[in-house]
């Protein structure tokens, strides 16, 4: 954890710092969590129900991600344990990373710098790495929520025409120039899908075969939100077949394993879980997150409380 962030949780008492920055088996997790009053999971830290019932004394676990996914949220409501999280501090950071993710697979970036490194680029021709245009396509953002809506803000610059799918439409989201559509609708028309939704039972799943198979032989779809709402191997399927040009992703099903298919394919841009992995960003994340836990062990109720129940009780 960043030294400022670190001195935040001091103000609450003595803080135990992981050996490792890799996620601790869970049998060690517990024995280290055994007289603590407070969790801060940095990274792919799972914290279980056994986990949580291994400290006796835990108070609060608070997330360093906006993404809670990890923490057995309704045990710990159970339990009377509080859970935070850092909504906001990673917004821009996040967009920027689909946007990079864009770019990159669309002009093929990736594969024109493992080209020229490995010496393969001999002159200047026509047809050399032909990729598609960004400028003046179909967004279609899934998910316009502050990350969906920082990803739209950006398409201006683009003078590209926005569609959205929400639950519910959005009021604001004509100031962005972004138009509602039916889900359905959106994958047909859009030219670039990003994903940008939270993980549950309403989104697990929510690219899968027939998805795919409505979107446009031409188009890309980017994935910064979480991997479990992509069906993988069916993403694999549809890349082998043609059936879409090439997708960028930064979450996957089950990481940090990948999919093999989508290691082999050079239309797929993949980065290992790194949308908010600016040195600010991730400060202003383990800042948030001390701060969360260092109100909840003072009595106070926490700014970031994704678990309301919990304070209630």
């Amino acid at each position: 954890m960043e030294p400022e962030a670190r001195t935040i949780l001091e103000r609450a008492g003595p803080v135990q710092t992981s050996p490792t920055e890799d996620a601790l088996p869970e049998s060690e997790l517990a024995r280290r969590v055994a007289d603590v009053e407070a969790i801060v999971p940095i990274g792919a830290h799972r914290v279980s129900d056994a986990t949580l019932a291994a400290a006796p004394r835990l108070r609060v676990v608070a997330v360093a991600a906006v993404g809670y996914n990890l923490v057995d949220v309704a045990a710990a409501t159970h339990r009377g344990i509080l859970v935070t999280n850092t909504p906001g501090v990673l917004t821009e950071t996040t967009a920027d990373l689909a946007w990079a993710l864009m770019l990159a697979v669309a002009r093929r970036v990736p594969e024109g710098d493992r080209f020229v490194r490995a010496g393969r680029w001999r002159d200047v021709t026509w047809s050399l790495m032909l990729g598609r245009d960004v400028h003046g396509v179909t967004l279609g953002i899934l998910g316009l929520g502050r990350i969906g809506k920082a990803i739209a803000r950006r398409a201006q610059g683009f003078a590209m025409r926005v569609l959205y799918h929400n639950p519910q439409p959005d009021p604001g989201a004509e100031t962005l120039g972004a138009i509602y559509r039916s889900k359905a609708d959106l994958l047909r028309e859009a030219d670039f899908v990003v994903l940008a939704v939270p993980l549950g039972a309403e989104t697990r799943g929510l690219i899968g075969e027939s998805e795919l198979a409505s979107m446009k032989p031409t188009a890309f779809l980017i994935n910064v939100s979480r991997g479990p709402v992509v069906d993988e191997g069916a993403l694999v399927r549809a890349l082998e077949a043609g059936r879409i040009a090439g997708a960028g992703l930064d979450v996957f099903e089950e990481e940090p394993r990948v999919h093999p298919g989508l290691v082999a394919l050079d239309q797929v841009v993949l980065t290992p879980h790194i949308g908010s992995a600016s040195r600010a960003t991730r400060l202003a994340m383990a800042a948030r997150a001390a701060e969360n836990c260092v109100a909840a062990l003072g009595g106070e109720r926490p700014p970031n409380l994704v678990n309301p129940e919990a304070w209630r009780a």
